[in-house]
């Protein structure tokens, strides 16, 4: 009875996630550089909103090793990632989630 319970809560949880939990912290959960490292090589490179979703969706639909901010080394050992499966609607929602969750923009005080 309990594990019956246990698997309607996780069941439950994952059709409440968003698409960013599910489509993006899901996969990064495996990889050795957590997901806000990424936010931040992205911001550092280029630097406003509206060039880092910009970035960030070219990216995902057009992955290549010449349009990541990632090392040459975790390149190398991770390859570059396959193109994102999302419809435009559900990566700009989760371009917006992650934008949202890592922007430091107002929180420095």
């Amino acid at each position: 009875m309990v594990r019956c319970f246990f698997i309607l809560l996780l069941f439950i949880s994952f059709i409440k996630a968003d698409v960013y939990e599910k489509s993006c912290v899901s996969c990064h959960t495996k990889l050795p550089v957590s997901i806000d490292k990424f936010f931040f090589r992205y911001l550092l490179k280029y630097s406003s909103e509206r060039n880092v979703k910009e970035k960030l969706i070219d990216y995902l639909k057009y992955p290549s090793k010449e349009k990541t901010v990632m090392a040459e080394g975790f390149i190398e050992r991770f390859g570059v990632k396959k193109p994102t499966k999302l419809n435009d609607k559900e990566l700009e929602e989760a371009v917006n989630i992650y934008w949202k969750k890592y922007k430091v923009f107002g929180k420095l005080k």
